[in-house]
């Protein structure tokens, strides 16, 4: 499925402006019909599964509780 720059951008949430820039660095892929960029939705599958996995491993580094400090002495 193929979409346009307004519709990658509301998908990726974020600019469209974002969008173009990306597709000048090559950091997306984008075919040029001659009056719009389409762009293959599947391209970013994986990275949205990526960034999910991250996701999940920043929440679970956040929650961990922080370890007692064994240089710490007790003095009585």
């Amino acid at each position: 499925m193929y979409l346009s720059i307004k519709e990658t951008a509301e998908y990726l949430s974020c600019s469209e402006t974002y969008v173009k820039t990306m597709i000048q660095q090559k950091k997306i892929r984008a075919l040029f019909d001659g009056q719009d960029y389409l762009i293959n939705k599947d391209q970013f599958t994986t990275h949205m599964k990526q960034m999910e996995k991250y996701k999940e491993l920043v929440e679970e580094v956040r929650n961990e509780p922080i370890p007692d400090d064994i240089d710490i002495k007790d003095e009585d």
